[in-house]
Parts: C-alpha cells; sequence; structure tokens
C-alpha cells in the first residue's frame, strides 16, 4: 500500500485533471445560448458525468492491463470495436491538443488585443505545436516543473474570481432567466454540450483509483466528492460572470478576466489572463509528450503500423510527433477554440458509450468475476448514461458530429492493414504468457 494515493490526493488528481481551459474561455458561449439559465446547464452536465465516470470505475475494476476504454470495448463487443475506440483515443488527444493551441492564441489576444489579429493568431498556434513537437522529438524534458505550477495557476485565480466576486453580483443581470425573456427550443442541449466539455478529463479518476489505498471505499467517494466540487466551483464562476457583466458576457471572449477587470479595475484582468495562459501552456506542455506516445502505444500494440511507433536514439516516438503536429496544426488554425472543443467533446463519446455499454456486457458475461466496486442501483445509472449521452450526442451540429465521430470511418482501412501485425503481437503475447 505504501506510495498509493489515499482518499485526499485522488480527489486533488481529479481535480487538477477536470479543471482546464473550458472554464476560463467557454461560459459566454452558454450565456449566449441560454442566458441565466445556464446556471442549470452545469447541474445538468454534473450527474451526466458522475453517472458515466461511476461506469468507468466498474470496468476499470476487472481488468489489470493497460488501455482503459480500448480494452474495455475489446473485451465486450470484440477486436473490431475495441480498435475503433482504440482508434478515435489517440484522435480525441490530438484533437484536444489542438484545442488547447486554440484556446491559448484566444486567450493571449484577450490579453493583448493586437495579438487577436488573424496573422498572430495564427502564429501563436504554429510557433506552440511546432516547437513542442521539435522540443519533444529533440528529448528535452520539461513537464515535470510545470506540474505543481500549473495546478496552481488553475485553482487560485479561479478561487479569487469567486471570493472578490461574490461581493459585487448584480440581482437584475439575472433577468430575464431566458434570452429574450422566453425558451428557445433546443438551447438547452446545445449548451449542455458545450459545457460539458469542461468536465472532460474525468476520465483520469478511475485511471489514477488503481493506484488507490482502498479503491472500493474510495473511488465512488473521490468521484462524487470531485465533481461535486468542479460543479460547484464552476457553478459560483457562471453565477458569478452573470451577476458581474450581465449581458456583455455574451459578447467577450474572455469572460473571467473582463468580470474581474470590471471589479478591481485592470489588475484584474492580469491576475486571470495570467492564470489562464500559464495553465494552457502547461497543459499544452503536458500534451505534446502525451499525444504522440497515444500513438507509439497504438502501433506497439499492433493497432497502428509499426513506422508509427519507430523511436529515435533518444527514444522519443519522432514519427508519431510528426504525425501528431501535422493534424494538429490544421485543426488548431482552421477552429475556433468553441468549434474545437465541442469536436473534442463529440470524440470523447465514442470511448464514453461503449465503456458505459461495457458494463452492462461484464455483468452478463463476467457475472462472478470479483469487482473493487459496482454501479449502484443495478441497471438504472448506465441505462440512463447512455440514453443521456445519445441525446446530448443529438444536440450536436452536424458538422461537429462528422468531425468528431468521422476517425471511426478513417480507422475502417487501417483496421485491415494491421490485422497481421495484430494477431503476430498477440502471438507472442500468448506464448509469454504460456510461458509465465
Amino acid at each position: 500500500m505504501k506510495g498509493r494515493f489515499g482518499f485526499l490526493s485522488i480527489v486533488l488528481f481529479g481535480i487538477n485533471a477536470i479543471v482546464g481551459s473550458g472554464i476560463f474561455l467557454l461560459p459566454n458561449t452558454a450565456m449566449k445560448l441560454i442566458g441565466p439559465a445556464s446556471l442549470l446547464v452545469f447541474v445538468f452536465d454534473m450527474f451526466l458525468v458522475i453517472s458515466i465516470a461511476l461506469c468507468f470505475a466498474e470496468d476499470a475494476s476487472l481488468f489489470k492491463q493497460n488501455g482503459g476504454p480500448y480494452v474495455y470495448a475489446k473485451a465486450a463487443f470484440g477486436d473490431f470495436v475495441g480498435y475503433e475506440v482504440g482508434f478515435i483515443i489517440w484522435v480525441i488527444s490530438i484533437i484536444a491538443w489542438a484545442t488547447m493551441a486554440a484556446g491559448l492564441a484566444t486567450a493571449l489576444g484577450a490579453f493583448w488585443p493586437v495579438l487577436a489579429k488573424p496573422v498572430w493568431h495564427a502564429t501563436i498556434i504554429t510557433v506552440l505545436l511546432v516547437g513542442l513537437g521539435i522540443i519533444n522529438i529533440l528529448g528535452v524534458s520539461v513537464t515535470k516543473w510545470l506540474n505543481n505550477v500549473v495546478t496552481v495557476a488553475k485553482i487560485i485565480p479561479l478561487v479569487l474570481f469567486v471570493a472578490i466576486g461574490l461581493f459585487f453580483l448584480h440581482a437584475g443581470n439575472f433577468t430575464p432567466f431566458f434570452p429574450h425573456g422566453h425558451y428557445v427550443a433546443g438551447s438547452f442541449g446545445q449548451a449542455a454540450i458545450v459545457m460539458f466539455y469542461a468536465f472532460t478529463g474525468f476520465e483520469a479518476i478511475v485511471i489514477a483509483a488503481e493506484d488507490m489505498k482502498n479503491p472500493q471505499h474510495d473511488v465512488p467517494r473521490a468521484i462524487i466528492t470531485v465533481m461535486g466540487i468542479v460543479a460547484l466551483l464552476y457553478f459560483l464562476i457562471q453565477t458569478v460572470s452573470i451577476g458581474v457583466l450581465g449581458t456583455k458576457l455574451a459578447t467577450t471572449t474572455a469572460p473571467m478576466q473582463e468580470a474581474l477587470t470590471q471589479i478591481i479595475g485592470p489588475f484584474g484582468k492580469y491576475i486571470i489572463g495570467a492564470g489562464t495562459i500559464i495553465s494552457i501552456t502547461g497543459i499544452s506542455v503536458a500534451q505534446s509528450f502525451t499525444v504522440p506516445r497515444s500513438g507509439q502505444a497504438m502501433a506497439d500494440n499492433g493497432v497502428m503500423p509499426k513506422i508509427v511507433g519507430r523511436v529515435n536514439r533518444r527514444g522519443v516516438p519522432y514519427v508519431a510527433v510528426i504525425i501528431s503536429v501535422a493534424l494538429a496544426l490544421p485543426l488548431a488554425l482552421t477552429g475556433t477554440f468553441s468549434t474545437l472543443a465541442a469536436i473534442s467533446l463529440v470524440s470523447r463519446f465514442a470511448q464514453y458509450v461503449p465503456t458505459i455499454i461495457a458494463v452492462l456486457v461484464f455483468r452478463r458475461t463476467r457475472p462472478n468475476q470479483p469487482r473493487s466496486f459496482k454501479v449502484p442501483f443495478g441497471p438504472v445509472i448506465p441505462v440512463i448514461a447512455i440514453l443521456v449521452s445519445c441525446w446530448l450526442l443529438a444536440q450536436a451540429k452536424p458538422i461537429n458530429l462528422f468531425w468528431g465521430l468521422g476517425a471511426l470511418l478513417v480507422a475502417v482501412p487501417f483496421y485491415f492493414l494491421t490485422k497481421k501485425n495484430r494477431q503476430e503481437i498477440e502471438a507472442q503475447q500468448k506464448n509469454e504468457n504460456q510461458k509465465l
């Protein structure tokens, strides 16, 4: 048990994994879509996220090997579905990296307006992605020292924003509750799918739960605690943003900066701006290392062509780095932060939905296998999570569905191209297991 996560450690880890650029940059989108009623959207998304995360926890308790949703899907539905999920996971990470790059350019543009011009916006994105790709290939690791900085940079500005802003709310800014005084059909669903992006990353809670001291007891408590804290923080941030800015929230590109500037002057802009920029930069640096290694892991498992996993003399998967940068760069250059966030979210459901359904499958196919955690209330929570997830996906714009799930179609030819490679790797693993 020595060195494993205690309850408090896993809660802090979960908060750090979830809180990112979304809450810094998206409150204005929710306000534009549904007005002050966006507060209800956060509550809705919180319950959906908890339901999905609990399903991840039960699936994770059945497997020892790495792979997460890829392993669950393969065991529940076969090699092809597992392959599709594994492929989409790398795509998701590339889209998420592109989203962070676009988010950084947006944040810098709000901080220094001259950088909001298209030429500077594109320059920032290009320098960030290409620069981090080069650093990665050279094998220079700069991620370790950034972890604590990023965590502090995320949390302190958010807490300060809420603590100060609660004293400057204007009740009149919460009316009308809906834009123009009436509800527009479909606006709740549109706001829910946009703001759900701010909750993504909860998958890390389940992965870290494998290293917890008492997972059966602490996993569900940690998930609920983390999501409760995050949801409360998000709810208060949105409340302060609405209460301070009112209808202006819908038009600003950097809502928290604008609100705190209005409260305490220019210094407020620097507090939030610095926190946003440091946070997004830190996440981007971390992603520059993890994204290519997702591709390398897939190649090592025969899910991608062997060349993708090729490494240089420093042990860096340079081919995967080049591919990741080459795919992330045009995404970041051609899409706004909000659009990329929506596409990233749609892509994530390609691993969420199979993982949820796998809970029901494993209860039938592996009824007697020990589980360190089981979702309560029988099939109720997984079924609700499936139905709500499908409903939420139905609210997405067709173009976002096309880009977000299109990778599933792109993966099909690769499945057949790598079939022989996978069979060789599986045979090798089988022989090694027999020797043991």
